[in-house]
């Protein structure tokens, strides 16, 4: 009976440090999510979203280019970096075992651990420098070394989970590999390849140090892929940052807009990886 007793009040005991544990994560988050949506909820308006931001003194205004901006500098990033990031994820899949995939699996590991400031600084020197201009294909090229590894591997992780017994079906019905690994392989960790790709482009949509030495930032509308270009980080960044109340909040409603399409890409991503699970 005391034996029993002291492993029912040991469990009760790590049942709340488990508790706490879980509120020390929630009860910051909470925090600076009310925060920022009472500091920010005020400045949303029709005008936030369609608008580009006024000239100092002039109430009103938005960050309708930087979102542009975004969407176009987070499409190019995608367009680069989802391609080489799926295809090396097969690839790890299929020949996993060779020094070639040790390298390009140990070559991922370090790139998804280097500070984003060090990326944008590569890619400053490999064609900002040589195209003699910001642009956002820069800022492209940088957000698409921050998606790759991380694309490449979620993917090459959910492919494993393939059972092999679907590889050998496909492959003894004379279907060629190359096409058994993206018409089979490929489409039935689809739900888990998702996942991976919204938190790709969640993790950059938030991103501000490489488009600094990229983008640059740009207070007009830009829609030239080959000129400075804004972007809703970017923007945030500036308006904080300077003297001007209009502009913080401005800054404000920014940072609420960015976290919520973090938070909603998070709990997509969350439901295409519980809908493989469940598959």
């Amino acid at each position: 009976m005391h034996g029993m007793a002291y492993r029912k009040a040991k469990n009760h005991l790590m049942n709340l440090v488990m508790l706490a544990c879980t509120l020390a994560v929630l009860i910051p988050l909470g925090l600076i999510f009310f925060h920022i949506l009472k500091m920010g909820v005020s400045s949303l308006s029709l005008d936030f979203f369609t608008q580009i931001p006024k000239p100092t003194g002039e109430a009103g205004g938005g960050m309708a280019n930087g979102m542009l901006g975004s969407l176009i500098m987070i499409g190019g990033a995608s367009l680069i970096g989802l391609p080489i990031g799926i295809l090396g994820a097969i690839y790890l899949a299929e020949f996993g075992g060779s020094k070639v995939s040790t390298v390009i699996r140990f070559g991922a590991d370090v790139l998804s651990g280097t500070p984003s400031i060090i990326t944008g600084m590569v890619a400053y020197t490999l064609l900002v420098v040589p195209m003699k201009g910001f642009s956002g294909l820069a800022g492209s090229v940088a957000l698409a070394l921050i998606m790759i590894p991380i694309v490449l591997r979620t993917t090459e992780e959910q492919l494993k989970m393939v059972p092999g017994s679907l590889r050998e079906a496909s492959l003894a019905l004379g279907v060629p590999f190359w096409r058994t690994s993206l018409k089979v392989t490929l489409r039935s960790a689809m739900s888990g390849v998702l996942t991976g790709i919204l938190l790709a482009v969640a993790r950059v949509s938030g991103e501000t140090a490489p488009l600094l030495f990229t983008a640059l930032g740009n207070q007009f509308w830009s829609r030239d892929i080959s000129q400075p270009m804004a972007a809703l980080p970017l923007q945030i960044f500036s308006f904080a940052i300077a003297p001007y109340e209009d502009w913080h909040k401005l800054a404000w409603a920014g940072a609420l807009v960015l976290v919520t399409v973090m938070f909603v890409l998070s709990l997509t991503a969350r439901f295409f990886g519980r809908s493989r699970h469940s598959g």
